[in-house]
């Protein structure tokens, strides 16, 4: 593992079904000086936020930003989340996925899981170093971030890259915050499944990216958040992950709150900042030993 300035490319050595394409460029969108948006990713990476000494519990996060699969969203889904979870003494690494494009890789469905399978690998076997402990460490995300978090946790002993298997890919827990979690044609968010499937997916693809479908015993537990209001990603979502992880007995907690919409991150005024969540996900953590 290569640290600078707390960042960890993922692959160093060169990104495992790449096309080499001298025109796609990354883009970063900035406003009033702070980073929004990330576009058209070419060099994905964790940004590693350690835990302050003081309040360490060994405990770390994989944060998958939303963004539709089109673009990453930083601002409200990437850096106030570490800023929280170091607050509750975890260690927080922001994960900077590739975005699926046929113009850089051979098969943009897998793209940006083959990014949160190595983002786990190096975490875990880096464990040490990141004075974390290798048996707490779960993932989140939004929305598309969300469905990634969703697909590692479903796929993480599918071999997409010639990995170091004697390292487990599993999270030891998941929170996902309004996911999109199934490609089902009634309930998917349409720009997601487009961006990462294409126009027409064939049902094998489709069958394979929805979460709801993958689970099995060993799934990890699961906090859920969803408005009911949520007019991009229907509230279906996160209840029938819900009931799956239910039906096989997997620890799951589902919030469903009636406003919110889509989008509200951390909260805000005028969203779900007014029923806590974050309260509720601390206490979730504690309730299953990932935290004091």
């Amino acid at each position: 593992m290569e640290l600078q300035n707390n960042i960890i490319k993922l692959w160093p050595d060169g990104i495992p079904g790449a096309i080499e394409n001298r025109d796609y460029f990354e883009h970063a969108e900035y406003h009033d000086s702070k980073l929004y948006y990330i576009y058209r990713v070419t060099k994905p990476e964790l940004e590693v936020f350690p835990a302050p000494k003081e309040k360490s519990n060994g405990t770390a996060v994989i944060v998958c930003p939303g963004g539709g699969y089109a673009l990453l969203s930083f601002h409200n889904e990437g850096y106030p989340v570490a800023e929280w979870l170091n607050s509750l003494g975890i260690t927080a690494l922001i994960l900077k996925s590739r975005l699926p494009s046929d113009k850089i890789m051979k098969d943009k469905s897998t793209g940006p899981l083959q990014d949160a399978q190595r983002a786990m690998e190096i975490v875990r076997k880096n464990a040490k170093d990141l004075h974390i402990d290798p048996g707490k460490i779960g993932i989140l995300g939004f929305s598309a971030g969300g469905h990634l978090a969703a697909s590692l946790s479903v796929h993480y002993d599918d071999t997409l890259y010639k990995r170091d298997h004697n390292v487990s890919l599993r999270p030891d827990f998941s929170i996902l915050i309004y996911p999109v979690i199934t490609m089902k044609d009634d309930l998917t968010h349409e720009g997601s499944r487009q961006n990462l499937l294409g126009e027409k997916p064939d049902i094998r693809k489709k069958q394979y990216f929805s979460c709801e479908l993958n689970v099995t015993k060993n799934t990890p537990p699961a906090f859920l958040v969803h408005a009911e209001n949520d007019q991009t990603v229907p509230v279906e979502n996160s209840i029938n992950y819900f009931l799956t992880l239910k039906n096989i007995n997997i620890p799951a907690e589902l919030h469903i709150y009636e406003q919110g919409g889509h989008g509200f991150g951390m909260g805000t005024d005028s969203s779900s900042s007014e029923y806590y969540w974050k309260d509720a996900c601390e206490k979730w953590l504690k309730t299953n030993g990932f935290i004091e």
